[in-house]
């Protein structure tokens, strides 16, 4: 190879060489560059919303940019009825403050506090919002502690933190407006007013003292047994100024009844219900107490059911069946709170077994996948399959399939039809999850609902019910809370999305129109919630 050869490579190298360096440099120029210029538009744009915010701040406006398109006016408060309006006051005068604790209240709700119930705002919604009275002790009492007569009643299913509701309804009369009548505990649902073998009892804190320690309910509970004649004969013999009614949507609507007819009958008598529900179906509030207890007390369930299907071969499943009559709420937050659920089945979405979106194709993968797999299905899922039964319980409700037996048959023919044998185990923990203690959170709300239902009454508001409305407490109307009441979850929702994304199962839900924005919209005829 000759010199020039040499010289020329050389030179072809060193001009490569030259253009990367020169590449190099003038890229992290540039970079630095569009750094700085980064830099300086950040602490332009800190310098300007400093200033905006001082300027509204100096007008006593709120910091942030003023959404044009959203918008939020034209409250209504929704009605709840006052004995104020009708009988005398028995309270003028008397101050309110907590009598046994020695001490006034921090904080007095005036008459006009309000809890928005449509807090979602974007372009192009309503301004138009209801709102309801927020919860809490009033300045003015309508009845006089001295005079008042009290009683409580527990109906339908247990649930947990129904004794430590009716600790706190006793604890707060007592304790914190100091009542010298009496408070009965009717025994055994709304029989109880008139049933001779279950005579009321008399509750004071003594006798309320341990009880939210244990689940179930110290009263004993009933479905049916609405008597509305007899029940009314027990509020006049004993002179009841104060009903708190402990129960579902059902139960409610036996809550207003007595209501309606005490006025009717000119009967100075408040009724205030608090909701119970197991399956977290009642609608408006954020969830009824027990129900986080619940979800919590399912997750041995499916520990359970998981164990049992990775040691059990060949093709081991676990089928865990939850309560959910007709809202799948404790299965879908069952689900999540595992993270080891394959299959999550719900009344709110139908069943599809075979075929793309079936879910015995999914469970086949998922098995063949990893070993086993993991089923939770409420006890309402599937009638679309199994057909709606016309037999109804004392309360009404109708009897439900027998889903959890279907689907152990139909996984073991369908792994028998692909040359396989599936090992399946069901297990149904459905009174186990209900009737245990209140959990730490469930005990702290039901202490909240006990002394709101008091400081309700005791201010002279009737036929209402009260509950956590966007995390604040709030009194709703009866008959407002009932109408849309067994409420159901969003199958086009996020709670949805999120089992989906979690389990991977198909999704079977009908694909919905979108709006401008992209997302899909609720079928208008069902009654929903995102929770």
């Amino acid at each position: 190879m000759g010199a020039s050869s040499i010289d020329s490579k050389s030179a072809l190298i060193a001009g490569s060489v030259g253009a990367a360096v020169t590449y190099y440099l003038s890229k992290r120029h540039f970079d630095n560059k569009t750094i700085q210029l980064r830099k300086e538009k950040y602490d332009l744009d800190q310098k300007e919303r400093e200033a905006r915010n001082a300027t509204r701040q100096d007008s006593g406006l709120p910091n942030g940019v003023k959404l044009e398109g959203v918008q939020s006016d034209n409250v209504y408060l929704q009605d709840l009825e006052h004995l104020g309006k009708y009988f005398a006051s028995e309270g003028d005068g008397i101050d309110n403050v907590m009598v046994r604790a020695r001490s006034e209240y921090n904080k007095l709700i005036g008459p006009q506090e309000c809890i928005l119930a449509n807090i979602r705002r974007g372009p192009g919604k309503s301004a138009v919002t209801r709102a309801f009275l927020r919860a809490g002790p009033r300045a003015d009492l309508h009845f006089n502690p001295k005079t008042v007569n009290a009683a409580i009643v527990t109906c339908g299913g247990l649930c947990p933190g129904l004794n430590n509701v009716i600790r706190e309804i006793t604890r707060s009369l007592f304790y914190l407006y100091g009542i010298q009548g009496k408070c009965y505990g009717i025994v055994g649902g709304y029989s109880g007013f008139y049933d001779p073998k279950t005579p009321p009892i008399e509750l004071t804190p003594d006798t309320v003292r341990h009880i939210h320690n244990k689940g179930g309910t110290m009263l004993g509970s009933s479905r049916g047994g609405f008597d509305i004649d007899k029940i009314v004969d027990f509020i006049r013999k004993k002179n009841i100024r104060q009903l708190y009614v402990i129960g579902g949507d059902g139960t409610h609507r036996g809550a207003f009844k007595i209501h309606e007819t005490c006025m009717e009958l000119g009967l100075h008598v408040a009724v205030a219900g608090i909701p119970k529900t197991i399956d977290n179906d009642v609608d408006y509030i954020d969830r009824s107490f027990g129900f986080i207890t619940s979800v919590e007390q399912a997750q041995s369930a499916i520990r359970a059911a998981k164990t049992e299907a990775m040691c059990n071969l060949p093709n081991g499943i676990g089928i865990v069946k939850l309560m959910g009559r007709s809202s799948g709420y404790i299965a879908a937050h069952a689900t999540l709170g595992s993270g080891d659920v394959d299959l999550c089945l719900v009344p709110e979405v139908p069943i599809v077994l075979d075929g793309e979106k079936g879910c015995l194709p999914h469970l086949w993968d998922r098995v063949k996948q990893k070993g086993y797999a993991v089923i939770v299905v409420a006890e309402g899922a599937g009638e679309e399959l199994l057909g709606e039964s016309t037999e109804t319980d004392a309360s009404g409700n109708k009897k439900l399939p027998m889903i959890g037996e279907f689907l152990k048959s139909e996984i073991g023919n369908y792994f028998k039809g692909r040359g396989e044998e599936a090992t399946v185990k069901y297990i149904d923990p459905s009174y186990m999850i209900r009737s245990v203690p209140a959990n730490a959170t469930d005990s702290l709300y039901c202490m909240q609902l006990g002394q709101n239902a008091v400081h309700g009454t005791m201010a002279g508001y009737t036929g209402f019910s009260v509950g956590l409305l966007n995390n604040k407490m709030c009194l709703l109307p009866i008959p407002e809370l009932v109408a849309t009441s067994p409420r159901q979850m969003d199958a086009r929702g996020r709670t949805w999305e999120r089992i989906l994304g979690i389990t991977r199962q198909p999704n079977t839900v009908a694909n919905g129109k979108r709006n401008k924005f992209g997302s899909i919209l609720s079928h208008p005829s069902a009654t929903v919630s995102s929770v």
